[in-house]
This record gives C-alpha cells, sequence and structure tokens, in this order.
C-alpha cells in the first residue's frame, strides 16, 4: 500500500513516519515543503496524477502558539484551508482509498463542558486568540465529513489535544506553551538568571500528548476506524500551567523563579478531552508526562537550534 505522509518533516508527521516504519509493510511517499507546495492545486492535482496513494494522513500545517495566532490570522486561516482543500480533492480524484485528517482540540468551543465531547463541536463560541486556525481546521472536518456524505468516501479526522516531543517547534515567540518553555527556563539555566517570565495567570489547564504517542493512535484509527464522526486523541487528564511549567523547570535543572505576566492573555480556561471514543477503540497513551518532558528537553538539546544561542 502506497500511504502519503503530508507534512513528514514535522513534529506530527515525524512522529507518522517513525510509527509506520516500524510497521514496515508500506511504501512511504513524502515531498519536502521545496519538492511540492501543498498551497498550489495545480501541482498538487499533477502530483496525484502521477503517484496515486492508497491512503493520505494530513499532518501539513501551519501551526504556533497564542502570540503567532494573533499575529498572523489571515495566514493560519488561508494557508491551513488551500493545503487541505487540495490534498483532499486531488486524493480522491485520484483514487485515494482512506484519508485522515488532522484537526486539533481548539476547534471546540471556548467554554465546552469538560470534559470535551467530540459533539461539543461548533456547539459555542470559539476562544478568540486562536480562532483563525480553529476555523481553518472545523472546515476540513466538514470536507472530510461532505466527501463521505456526498460521494461515500473514506475521509476520518483525528482532534489531538496539546502536543509536544521530538521535532517540536521551539522559538518562544511562536511555539505552544511546553517547548516555549523549555527554551526559556534553558536560556536562563546557561545565562545564571535568577527569573523566567511566563504568560498569563498559570491557571489555565491543559491535557499535552507526547507525539509518538499520538502516532499510533493515527495508526489504530487507519486499522479500525472507517466512520464519519470525529475522535478526540488525547490523555484524559490534564495539569495546569502552573504545575507544566514546575515540571518543565525541574526537567531543564532552572533553580530560579517563574515571574507570570498576567497582563498576557490566558487563552482557553480548560481544554479537556473526552477520550472514550479512541479508548474504546483500544488505543491509550503510554508515555507520562514526566518522561516525555525528559526526552524532548534531551532531544532539544542535541537538535534544536534555540539550544545554542
Amino acid at each position: 500500500m502506497k500511504i502519503f505522509v503530508a507534512g513528514h518533516r514535522g513534529m506530527v508527521g515525524s512522529a507518522v513516519m517513525r510509527a509506520l516504519q516500524k510497521r514496515g509493510r508500506n511504501q512511504i511517499l513524502t515531498r519536502t515543503r521545496k519538492e511540492l507546495d501543498l498551497t498550489d492545486p495545480v501541482l498538487v492535482e499533477k502530483w496525484f496524477a502521477k503517484e496515486k496513494p492508497d491512503q493520505v494522513i494530513d499532518a501539513a500545517a501551519r501551526v504556533g502558539g497564542i502570540l503567532e495566532n494573533s499575529r498572523r490570522p489571515v495566514e493560519f486561516l488561508l494557508e491551513n484551508t488551500r493545503i487541505q482543500n487540495n490534498l483532499m480533492e486531488s486524493a480522491f480524484r485520484h483514487g485515494c482509498q482512506k484519508f485522515l485528517f488532522l484537526g486539533s482540540s481548539c476547534i471546540y468551543p471556548k467554554h465546552a463542558p469538560q470534559p470535551i465531547r467530540e459533539d461539543s463541536l461548533m456547539s459555542g463560541s470559539l476562544e478568540p486568540t486562536n480562532d483563525a486556525y480553529a476555523l481553518a481546521k472545523i472546515a476540513g472536518v466538514r470536507l472530510a465529513q461532505a466527501y463521505r456524505d456526498e460521494y461515500g468516501k473514506s475521509a476520518i479526522s483525528a482532534m489531538p489535544c496539546n502536543l509536544y516531543g521530538p521535532g517540536d517547534n521551539f522559538d518562544p515567540e511562536s511555539s505552544h506553551a511546553l517547548p516555549g518553555m523549555i527554551t526559556k527556563f534553558h536560556r536562563a539555566k546557561v545565562k545564571g538568571e535568577r527569573e523566567v517570565v511566563l504568560w498569563g495567570t498559570g491557571s489555565p489547564r491543559r491535557e499535552w500528548l507526547h507525539v509518538d504517542d499520538l502516532a499510533e493512535g493515527l495508526m489504530v484509527l487507519l486499522e479500525r476506524y472507517d466512520k464519519r464522526e470525529i475522535v478526540n486523541l488525547g490523555v484524559g487528564d490534564d495539569l495546569t500551567i502552573k504545575e507544566l511549567a514546575e515540571k518543565v523547570m525541574s526537567a531543564v535543572g532552572f533553580t530560579g523563579l517563574i515571574r507570570w505576566d498576567t497582563g498576557k492573555p490566558d487563552g482557553t480556561p480548560r481544554k479537556l478531552l473526552d477520550v472514550s471514543r479512541a479508548r474504546g477503540l483500544g488505543w491509550k497513551p503510554a508515555i507520562s508526562v514526566e518522561q516525555g518532558i525528559a526526552s524532548t528537553y534531551e532531544w532539544f538539546l542535541q537538535n534544536a537550534p534555540e539550544a545554542k544561542f
């Protein structure tokens, strides 16, 4: 079977590649951004007409934290919708048997009941600090459902919680909370600084899924799931941003203080996913947040440009 992993160099795509290579039963197709611009419909169409993959895993997206989302809403909305539209349309036009679309837990309403069930989608207003990205992902979910409804195509959608791991973006200006903390605490430790400033109050609650656990969940969906309804992939447990910061600080070895900049936004108060649907398929994470942060910091030290400044 020929499987195309879109976005194979990103954090999620790299983890998907590791999971597929471990199984070793398929021909894996990849293209870098330089080789194939996924925002260009003509190029995407030509590539699919030639390669005709049997399955597509769409792990390609423009992603970022609160700061980057608030600065670049046009790019987040346009680039993500273009990528997913081009991929899905060309894939199904050229014989794709199964398409796996990767969404995000930010598609759910800001004040959704906790833990968040899949049927909470579009039941309330979005978190304004990342609504452009969320709207693009909602459009992707609906397109996958539309292909199933109108043409009977096998399109499924997975909604992961906050992710982290090797290959993450560690730039504190554009990253999510956990990798941004790793960079800030590391730099403060190296410089001998006494405090690190973090955004918000530290009170919001988040769950954090290691990207290799996510990849194993996606393999389960490819092998065992073929329904219209979206599937949450998460840990099923959460912690406050303050608790997360303390775990990252401990892993990095920073011994100073944290100062919370309460003038900066917190984002959604809580995002905990109901993962009963995924558990029913036989999947659950294996990597604890402590293990995951420690191994991610080791990867950061060896590979991330932010570790050398």
